[in-house]
């Protein structure tokens, strides 16, 4: 089987640089980084008594890693808003953490080089454990100021309905 049917000449895997990612119904400008999406099932071993030479192994809790997310720091307020959705400093007793609303499904698409939609990743009930409004400051370095989200998340599953585009041929003019 061909590693792309709908591309048969295409030798060289998708690049890791052009990607989008999208809550709320918008794309989140400026994100010029997203940590791997992983999961792990942890192991259950379990021993029949009088069988003393194996182990039986099976399925366990499945955990989903939290994923990060790094851009350099713009006048755009998408990570600090969600930030201060799960909590706010000098809110009034009781209304630092905006319980209704905190939790929001995401999305991370890949593109091909052409900028064609190839992967979508819908990832569920995230929220912010860990925010970075801004990175250390060195007046000798030569960077930008990233700022930085942590999404926890409850799963994650590859959208299906995203199927891989044949990929346009340029034509000798």
């Amino acid at each position: 089987m061909a590693e792309f049917p709908n591309n048969p000449t295409r030798f060289d895997p998708y690049k890791n640089f052009n990607f989008r990612v999208k809550w709320d119904g918008a794309y989140i400008p400026g994100i010029t980084r997203v940590s791997g999406l992983v999961r792990t099932t942890n192991v259950v071993v379990n021993r029949e008594g009088g069988d003393p030479s194996s182990s039986r192994k099976s399925t366990g809790l499945t955990e989903f890693e939290p994923i990060a997310l790094e851009r350099g720091l713009t006048d755009d307020p998408a990570f600090e808003a969600w930030a201060n959705q799960v909590w706010q400093y000098g809110a009034a007793l009781g209304s630092e953490m905006s319980l209704g609303d905190f939790r929001k499904d995401i999305s991370i698409e890949l593109y091909n080089e052409a900028g064609q939609l190839v992967k979508r990743y819908n990832v569920f009930r995230c929220w912010p454990s860990e925010y970075g409004a801004l990175s250390e400051l060195d007046a000798n370095a030569n960077a930008v100021v990233i700022e930085h989200i942590k999404l926890e998340n409850e799963g994650w599953e590859r959208d299906i309905s995203v199927v891989e585009p044949t990929e346009p041929v340029l034509q000798p003019a």
